[in-house]
């Protein structure tokens, strides 16, 4: 009898870890880039419609945050998604693993770019790269050497440039739209210098660890509602703001966007990288957690289907930027066969 006992907790517990490590939640759980929020609540409106079940939980916290949260553990306390306007670091994809949260899948579902706008009837920016490092980055080069800006109005630092008060509303450091901001405008102003450049290729981690820091004096954290950022400059004379091209496309009545190296922001331009401040938009996606949240699988390939993502879908129509036939399709493969992403290389 005490032999049969033994058996049956011996099976019992090989069940118990053979089962999934928790209760099936009843909706998917996304969190993660405001960019892509917009995005992401539109598929979920039409996978509720489609199949009658529980609308996703879609949280605007910003890339870092989400995917901060998304690799916090396993289990129905974290997101099934991370949204994420840059790819994921390998630190964050280190910090995933530790915690448990490995197989993880990244599907590419388009483009956007990052844009500076000023209101409607404001004067016309049309910066070079390097405007925007001199204007908006803590520390720029005078004379061979790094010194705090010294910069207060946009005239000072580049001829035909409007004499406005350097004061731009943007994104805080959670944000990806921040994160590639600093890599597209700041950074690449920063190389356009040769000394910076020599800098980076001798020691990339002091270059960045000098150029990266906004000012504290021209730039304002504006949280993660582009929508605020967009009422800001309406009211707010003068004043520039940074968020994603979606946002300028839904508000041209109000606002418009500056040029960057001669080249306007654009659907076209952004998708054939003509201009500068284009970048991708992800979604990470826990394979761990297909089959076993209720209507992952549903949700992730009405994302990557024709009819939203594709070239002419209704997430086009709300700002998304499609991916040439190609990639659409090799994206949505990578959906269907869950292949997990390798580990980044920085």
């Amino acid at each position: 009898m005490k032999k049969l006992l033994l058996c049956a907790a011996v099976a019992a517990t090989t069940l118990g870890a053979a089962a999934p490590a928790f209760a099936a939640r009843d909706y998917v759980w996304a969190a993660g880039s405001s960019t892509v929020f917009p995005f992401a609540t539109r598929v979920a409106e039409n996978y509720a419609k489609k199949t009658g079940k529980k609308a996703p939980k879609v949280e605007s916290l910003g890339t870092g945050g989400g995917i901060k949260l998304f690799c916090g553990g396993v289990g129905d306390a974290f997101p099934d998604i991370a949204n994420a306007s840059r790819p994921m670091k390998k630190s964050e994809f280190d910090a995933c693993a530790a915690k448990g949260v490995k197989d993880i899948v990244q599907i590419k579902i388009g483009f956007d770019g990052i844009v500076v706008a000023t209101d409607k009837d404001g004067a016309d920016y049309n910066f070079k790269i390097e405007h925007l490092y001199l204007g908006l980055a803590a520390n720029v080069l005078r004379q061979g050497k790094f010194v705090k800006n010294p910069y207060s109005t946009w005239d000072e630092i580049g001829t035909g440039l409007p004499g406005n008060r350097i004061n731009v509303y943007g994104p805080p450091p959670t944000s990806g739209t921040r994160d590639a901001f600093v890599e597209l405008a700041i950074e690449a102003g920063a190389r356009k210098f040769p000394t910076a450049e020599e800098l980076r290729s001798n020691n990339e981690s002091r270059f960045k660890e000098i150029v990266d820091p906004l000012r504290k004096d021209g730039w304002v954290d504006a949280g993660e509602n582009d929508n605020a950022i967009v009422g800001t400059l309406t009211k707010t004379p003068g004043a520039l703001g940074v968020f994603g091209w979606s946002y300028l496309e839904e508000n041209m009545d109000k606002i418009k966007g500056a040029s960057v190296n001669g080249v306007k922001p654009s659907a076209q331009t952004i998708a054939d990288g003509s201009y500068p401040l284009s970048r991708s938009l992800f979604i990470y996606v826990k394979k761990a957690n297909i089959g076993v949240t209720q209507g992952l699988q549903e949700y992730l390939n009405e994302f990557v289907s024709d009819a939203a993502s594709g070239r002419g879908g209704y997430l086009q129509s709300r700002g998304l930027i499609p991916l040439p036939a190609g990639q659409h399709a090799g994206q949505k493969s990578v959906a269907e066969k869950l292949t997990p992403m390798a580990r980044p290389a920085a």
